[in-house]
């Protein structure tokens, strides 16, 4: 559908099933990969790979980061500038986006390929898991100038209304990456690092599929003769900060978390929190699917002036989001052993038990986690970058300090209890953060 008429002209209510649904779809599909890595690394090369692989794995993302901020930071000035009908703005800053992620992942690529050891060193770990670790983290670093565009194109793709290609793309890649991953660990038995050359090479087709139809100018934006100013840096880096931030600042806390659990419980523990964040893969994504699929039109009608048609495709999103969101904690509750078994079946009878009771307590978050991730999606879209990066700074960082401080004479439970509760606490935040907008929308919508 063009998208001009998708995002300004379809019912608010027919616009969610047909934007957000299929984007939900599309991050799950593309979060895929993470859990066949999971899977496929604790079934065939064992525990001390899948600790090896979760300990690596903040900074692997912490390698798409920087792209993570300029496409994000990138689409919202885009969509926005689309609304105003100033296309040739639009186009300008997706071309100077796209070089910028591919020069950035050269950077960031390099600087992690050589301090990978060091890094894993620093943070902990030993031996045949730091050197797993470390493996797998370079692979990631050497491909990081093609891979890390990927994500940035399915911002893309649905700015132009093309969110069913980028539904399809994103379960090609996780169909293709399971496919590789399979082939290169159980039938070619290479080690952890194939496992990272299996996703890398996914990521890679997919990336040059994505870029084609833009390279023949058959999209809605195009590739031009960039023109660089400072105030357009400057747009993309405050509206694509909530989502560094969020990156960097989880990271962070994950590096502090595998700490403190190798401390606590070893390598158990950090098996344990890698199933929680597996867990986390799979429901998040379809949350900020969701969320994200309705941003360019949330950012189209804030350009164009439509304030009432803002508030209405909100409240779709608020209210799907805490029907997901509370769905999965009932999940989570209900179906420890399932979860735990599905990447480590021949764990001990004392890995189970407690894996059973961190999976439950974890499965509190999404009692609440709903409210401030469609909160911060909301403030992001329409160009607020302030309250969402406090949204995103208190919930990856601040928030998850303070509670492994208050948390800590709990040693292995107040880590568990330290996900609902952070949850709980930005939720606060985020309510008075909605609070403020809705006056300030009331009296838009006045005038």
């Amino acid at each position: 559908m063009n998208s001009d008429i998708l995002f300004s002209k379809t019912p608010p209510v027919k616009l969610f099933f047909t934007a957000a649904l299929p984007g939900a779809v599309s991050m799950l599909a593309s979060a895929l990969y993470q859990l066949f890595d999971g899977i496929f690394i604790g079934q065939f090369l064992g525990e001390t790979a899948f600790a090896a692989l979760n300990f690596a794995m903040p900074l692997v993302i912490i390698n798409f980061a920087l792209a993570d901020l300029i496409g994000v930071g990138s689409s919202v000035p885009i969509a926005i500038s689309l609304g105003k009908q100033q296309k040739e703005e639009a186009d300008n800053l997706f071309t100077i986006a796209c070089l910028l992620i591919v020069i950035t992942g050269a950077l960031t690529g390099a600087v992690l390929f050589l301090a990978a050891p060091a890094v894993i060193g620093l943070m902990g770990a030993q031996g045949e898991m730091a050197r797993l670790a470390a493996d797998y983290l370079r692979v990631y670093a050497l491909c990081s100038p093609v891979t890390t565009i990927i994500f940035a194109m399915d911002n893309y793709l649905r700015i132009c209304g093309q969110i069913r290609g980028s539904m399809f793309l994103n379960i090609f890649m996780s169909a293709l990456t399971a496919v590789l991953e399979f082939t290169f660990l159980y039938i070619f038995k290479w080690g952890i690092w194939g496992a990272a050359l299996a996703t890398c090479t996914g990521m890679i087709v997919c990336a040059l599929i994505a870029l084609y139809p833009f390279a023949r100018g058959k999209m809605t934006l195009r590739f031009v003769r960039p023109s660089c100013k400072a105030w357009m840096l400057k747009r993309i880096v405050a509206c694509g900060s909530p989502n560094f931030l969020n990156n960097i600042a989880g990271r962070i806390t994950s590096i502090l978390m595998n700490v403190l659990l190798l401390r606590y419980g070893g390598e158990m523990a950090v098996s344990i929190y890698g199933i929680l964040m597996y867990a986390d893969g799979f429901i998040q994504p379809l949350l900020y699917g969701m969320c994200d699929s309705l941003q360019p039109a949330v950012g189209y009608n804030w350009g164009a002036g439509s304030y009432r048609r803002v508030r209405a495709i909100e409240q779709c999103c608020f209210t799907a989001s805490a029907i997901l969101s509370i769905g999965s904690a009932l999940l989570l509750f209900a179906f420890p052993a399932f979860i735990t078994r599905l990447f480590l079946p021949q764990g001990s009878a004392e890995f189970m038990a407690v894996s059973f009771a961190a999976i439950r307590l974890f499965s509190l978050t999404y009692l609440t986690r709903w409210l401030s991730f469609a909160t911060q999606s909301c403030m992001l879209a329409i160009g607020s970058p302030l309250p969402a990066s406090l949204l995103s700074v208190s919930n990856a960082l601040i928030f998850p300090v303070i509670l492994v401080v208050v948390l800590g004479p709990l040693e292995l439970t107040g880590l568990w209890l330290n996900f609902p509760g952070t949850s709980a606490l930005t939720s606060v935040l985020a309510f008075g953060v909605l609070i403020r907008f809705g006056r300030d929308l009331k009296r838009l919508e006045k005038k």
